[in-house]
């Protein structure tokens, strides 16, 4: 069937999109997730609701698949259509109801390359995720009742979690702070303003550490340009 031709909507499967180059997503590693969200209007973080579940950095392309709630048939097909470097970001409305993967999948995926889950709804075995070094999961909660297997859903179409629209091939970074969502057209110029926010923050530890204090300049010229009252004075 012809995209756009009679398309299934709610039951489609696209394997293949272009993925950004490597050397482009590697160009954000080690660099904070706030000092990138800070370069970006401070507007392309998904919603504190979904937290990490162990302290494995994220880094990779999204692999995009859209699930009813409480069903992962499709997030069972996308185990073996992604390729390594891929992170699976699985939309199921944050539905809580079920847990849509675990120890099992995760650990297949890993054994794939794949290069982490972001599951908007619920994961289980977070007692054995939890202590993964090598594999990032993020989810919004956790119940051990497991999903079911009938479908539909969609696999490499544009889902919204987190209140952020993700795209298949977008960038995602993610540390203990949230996961931030970047387009790929816009990465190369992001990726050096956000290092050179790294950077000066890094100079700002370094002098609080060393005595030099904290300048803040902007803190009293705001409060004068509001008409702060000292009323101690």
């Amino acid at each position: 069937m012809k995209e756009g031709i009679n398309m299934p909507v709610g039951c489609r499967i696209r394997k293949n999109f272009k993925r950004p180059d490597r050397k482009l997503i590697e160009a954000f590693k080690g660099i904070p997730v706030a000092n990138i969200d800070d370069c970006m209007g401070r507007l392309a973080a998904l919603d504190a609701g979904i937290r990490p579940v162990n302290h494995t950095p994220l880094l990779g392309t999204a692999f995009t698949v859209l699930c009813p709630a409480g069903d992962n048939l499709m997030f069972h097909k996308a185990l073996d259509l992604a390729q390594p470097g891929d992170i699976l970001v699985i939309a199921c409305r944050g539905s809580m109801s079920r847990s849509l993967c675990g120890e099992i999948m995760s650990t297949y995926a890993k054994s794939r390359g794949i290069a982490g889950f972001i599951v908007d709804g619920c994961i289980r075995d977070h007692d054995e995720l939890s202590s993964f070094t090598d594999f990032p999961v993020y989810a919004r909660g956790v119940t051990p009742n497991g999903p079911y297997k009938n479908g539909p859903g969609e696999i490499n179409f544009p889902v919204a979690i987190g209140n952020i629209v993700i795209n298949p091939g977008d960038i995602l970074v993610g540390d203990g702070d949230s996961v931030i969502v970047i387009k790929p057209e816009e990465a190369e110029e992001l990726a050096k303003q956000a290092a050179a926010v790294h950077k000066k923050e890094e100079g700002q530890l370094e002098g609080i550490k060393t005595g030099k204090g904290f300048p803040r300049p902007f803190v009293d010229k705001t409060l004068a340009q509001i008409g702060v009252e000292y009323v101690d004075d």
